[in-house]
């Protein structure tokens, strides 16, 4: 959460933190960590007990992805930062105790978008059991990877671009869980191929760079090209061609000079 909160959304919010922890957490122990005063506190719940009911309702089987896809729609029009948690809740269609009780606050949200929807974790699934394979094999699979978790999904990409030149708070800490971690296995595996002679030398996160940008780049522009009537390849061919592309731009010079 964010320090402009409301404090009744910061109550719930640090609420829901502690008592997972500690469930005999106190008002005052809840009070002083979401910086308010007990008085606070008290004009927001009228009793301990009375939060207790509200931060503790089930929320139904499928809140999580409404609040998900709600959050995905409304990320493509605005910030993170922006994102009021209580407008979230209206477009979901979901109780305010229902949606701090699956998302805490915004870091929480946003690292379970990322998780979600981004392409992170199936790629470092990739990594996981690539091993040393070759780039010939890796490359072209890791952008598939890639593209089958975002098509479909291109506000995942608008909000994450969106989000990386904000750097706010919410998205530093979730981005370092996810996109970092992802991002460092990649240049690590590129540059493990570097140092064996299968790949050009050079900074491995420029390397990492120039493929990743290719593809997301393409999936910002292709919706809006095709609709001012510009043809543009779509779909896991094109994708594929900037894999191969990036293959033969990489190719160990010795090799390069000989074709």
């Amino acid at each position: 959460m964010t320090a402009e909160s409301p404090p009744k959304e910061r109550i719930m919010s640090e609420a829901a933190r502690l008592l997972a922890r500690d469930r005999q957490a106190s008002v005052e122990d809840i009070a002083i960590a979401a910086g308010v005063s007990r008085t606070t506190f008290y004009r927001a719940f009228p009793s301990r007990a009375e939060l207790l009911r509200t931060i503790e309702v089930q929320p139904e089987p499928d809140t999580r992805e409404r609040v998900l896809q709600a959050s995905i729609r409304m990320l493509g029009r605005q910030t993170l930062k922006e994102l009021s948690m209580d407008s979230l809740a209206s477009e979901a269609g979901v109780s305010r105790a229902n949606l701090y009780r699956l998302f805490p606050g915004k870091s929480a949200l946003f690292k379970a978008i990322l998780l979600t929807y981004s392409p992170f974790a199936p790629v470092m699934a990739v990594f996981a059991r690539a091993g040393d394979h070759p780039p010939d094999e890796v490359i072209p699979e890791i952008v598939l990877t890639a593209y089958r978790s975002v098509a479909g999904h291109a506000g995942v990409v608008r909000t994450l671009l969106l989000e990386v030149t904000s750097m706010t708070p919410e998205f530093t800490q979730a981005f370092a869980d996810t996109g970092l971690r992802a991002f460092g296995t990649f240049a690590q595996y590129l540059a493990g191929q570097m140092a064996a002679g299968r790949l050009r030398r050079m900074h491995p996160m420029l390397a990492v760079q120039s493929l990743v940008g290719s593809v997301m780049f393409h999936l910002l522009a292709a919706p809006v090209m095709s609709q001012g009537a510009v043809d543009v390849p779509a779909g896991e061919e094109a994708v594929l061609q900037f894999a191969h592309l990036w293959l033969r731009g990489m190719r160990p010079e010795a090799t390069t000079r000989g074709n």
